[in-house]
């Protein structure tokens, strides 16, 4: 796959990302602009009325679509405020929803037309942990130029009052990885099996 999107800025991009394509099609995603994160989270739970992981699985495709038109208000209903956020890169995660958000809101100020596809996604509960990983496709306008990356998230919620919140959230590049040819045994020696 050609890449026109520089790694790090893939990255940097992602790690404001929590990682499925949606726009918010749950009844939560009609919830007013000031309706409160637990009053949203009761709707959701009465209106669904379904088992952890579908819920989970619910809730991620929600918080992708407002990741993907800027909605960090709706966005925040789905983290806990200490939430750990690690990139691709090899840098500090970052602790807590003011420093995740900040760097979302820079990023977001680079990108146009946003668009992220989730598929593959895997969810296990655990009493009052759940732990969900995927794959995504990426593509966008990032600095006036078409961007495009693929990569893998990991999310890890917690159930807090009654309701799931990402606590943490891994989310990971994948680089092409392009095979170099063996090097020529020096002279003199034959290639191993030979």
């Amino acid at each position: 796959m050609k890449r026109d999107f520089p790694g790090r800025m893939v990255a940097v991009v992602l790690v404001a990302l929590v990682t499925g394509l949606g726009a918010g099609t749950g009844a939560g995603a009609r919830a007013p602009l000031n309706q409160s994160r637990q009053e949203k989270a009761d709707e959701i739970a009465r209106a669904s009325n379904l088992p952890d992981a579908n819920m989970i699985d619910q809730q991620i495709t929600e918080m992708l679509g407002y990741w993907q038109v800027g909605d960090t208000a709706k966005l925040h209903t789905y983290f806990a405020d200490d939430v750990s956020t690690v990139s691709g890169l090899y840098e500090p995660p970052l602790l807590g929803w003011g420093k995740y958000l900040a760097v979302y809101e820079q990023q977001r100020a680079r990108t146009a037309n946003v668009l992220l596809d989730r598929r593959n996604t895997y969810i296990n509960v655990k009493g009052d942990f759940a732990w969900a990983c995927y794959q995504w496709n990426f593509s966008g306008i990032v600095d006036g130029r078409p961007a495009t990356a693929q990569g893998q998230s990991t999310l890890v919620f917690e159930r807090r009052d009654g309701r799931w919140l990402i606590v943490h959230n891994h989310t990971s590049e994948i680089c092409a990885v392009s095979m170099a040819k063996p090097a020529a045994p020096p002279a003199g020696r034959n290639a191993p099996g030979e």
